[in-house]
């Protein structure tokens, strides 16, 4: 499914109230536990709205009646907001996000919310307050996480396009799992107002769809510098590569590594071979600092989250467990509301900022974090956008790493490079296993060059068909 295919539908004489009908009867047979709410009652109120709007010959906007889900840690009217956590499980939102705001103000129409782990910690699924979100594929496969409900309601075609959030990879990873494109903006380009936060240097929303056409119309409207977000930044569409029929691709050494699911690392040399055939030049990037962004992106995120989940003390909203007095309130509320692995993190994001260990780990970090943007910037004078894996091995079965949470921070191996240093990340389908799992293609462009990583991902659509 397309959004295409529903501007087609409704231009061919079906109403909007028909269209969105019809997408929350999907959503409601989801069997994927992909979903957390459906928005109903504003989602109908809106498509008569738009009906009216349409019989007036009133202007409407680029996504008129386009049905769409968002991932549940960004605020929406319409159903509660829970992160898929017990501690917001029953929060409404006083506003919404300034993306909800944007794609609303060109007719889309939000459907549903969907599942995540707690407050976005996990790259699976499976750390919901909710119960985990299965594969679109094969239900015995993990949907990949944080946004994982986002990529299953877009590879079931319950919707053309979701919303989702991408601290470390959360977008890609989970479109990679399940055969759709997912985008990770430039840090900055897509105001965060209304999202739940994680970690404030690297939380980005982005689109997930089928198509990189999709993608490219989504980011347009949801990108741009918003009053409310400080961090906001403008991106230039004129500021693109010169030839996008010929373009110097890199691949960078560090990833070509023994850690790689040999089916995978095919599909990464089968892209390399694909690339050079259409004319692109291919050059291999040193990257040795890349090696340590695993360890510096988990004391980094913890230690921002940590400080950001402190709000969380069952005083100012969200479920409260009394006591009698307030700090056993605070504790017992923080105790049940969150899940171990939002307090794995807390207790390691507070470790690394204690007194005595905060210049041994965290400031140590951010120094190689420094490091690892100037290495990504040499490397981009060499070439114009880099390829790669998604993530080492296709999506793993659910509860193969509940109990390893090493071994579940290595699947963002890929992915979290990008994150510190706030690139243009995409993940493109590129091919399955002899299994039928989708592998995705990783595409990073400089910062404010997202539509370089865009228009290689169109002519890789055309490669890969």
């Amino acid at each position: 499914m397309t959004i295409r295919d529903i501007q087609n539908t409704i231009s061919g004489g079906s109403t909007v109230r028909s269209v969105i009908e019809s997408a929350i009867e999907r959503a409601k047979q989801d069997t994927h536990n992909a979903l957390i709410s459906v928005v109903e009652d504003r989602a109908l109120q809106r498509a008569d709205e738009i009906d009216a709007s349409i019989a007036s010959g009133d202007k409407l906007g680029r996504l008129a009646g386009v049905p769409f889900v968002a991932k549940d840690n960004i605020l929406t009217f319409g159903s509660p907001t829970t992160a898929a956590s017990s501690l917001l499980e029953t929060f409404e939102a006083p506003y919404q996000a300034t993306v909800i705001e944007k794609l609303e103000h060109e007719g889309a129409i939000c459907i549903g919310k969907a599942n995540l782990d707690a407050f976005a910690h996990g790259g699976s699924t499976e750390n919901s307050y909710f119960g985990p979100t299965t594969n679109a594929v094969d239900e015995t496969k993990v949907a990949g996480g944080s946004s994982g409900g986002s990529a299953v309601v877009v590879a079931t075609d319950i919707v053309p396009f979701s919303l989702g959030t991408d601290t470390g990879g959360s977008i890609r990873q989970p479109a990679s799992f399940n055969g759709v494109v997912g985008l990770k903006p430039t840090y900055g380009t897509v105001s965060r107002y209304g999202a739940v936060s994680m970690a404030s240097s690297t939380d980005v929303i982005g689109p997930i769809a089928t198509t990189v056409e999709d993608i490219s119309l989504v980011y347009e409207i949801i990108s741009g510098v918003d009053e409310r977000d400080g961090t906001t930044i403008a991106v230039d569409e004129k500021n693109t590569v010169r030839d996008v029929m010929k373009m110097t691709i890199g691949f960078i050494n560090e990833l070509q590594s023994d850690g790689v699911d040999p089916e995978v690392q095919l599909k990464m040399d089968r892209a390399k071979e694909i690339c050079r055939r259409n004319g692109h030049e291919i050059v291999m990037v040193d990257m040795p600092m890349l090696t340590h962004a695993l360890a510096v992106y988990y004391i980094v995120v913890p230690a921002e989250l940590s400080s950001n989940l402190a709000r969380y003390d069952g005083i100012k909203y969200g479920t409260q467990i009394k006591s009698d007095n307030l700090v056993e309130t605070y504790k017992n509320s923080r105790s049940a509301g969150f899940m171990d692995e939002n307090k794995r993190r807390i207790l390691i994001g507070n470790y690394v900022l204690s007194s005595g260990y905060f210049d041994a780990y965290y400031k140590k970090a951010q120094t190689v974090r420094t490091m690892l943007i100037a290495e990504y910037a040499k490397a981009f004078e060499s070439c114009d956008v880099l390829l790669g894996p998604v993530t080492p091995t296709p999506a793993f079965s659910i509860g193969e790493k509940t109990a390893d949470p090493l071994s579940m921070y290595l699947a963002d191996t890929m992915t979290v490079g990008e994150s510190l240093a706030g690139l243009s990340s995409l993940s493109v389908p590129a091919g399955v296993t002899a299994s039928g799992l989708p592998i995705g293609l990783q595409i990073s462009a400089p910062m404010k060059r997202d539509f370089d990583t865009l228009a290689f991902a169109k002519q890789w659509e055309i490669y890969n068909d």
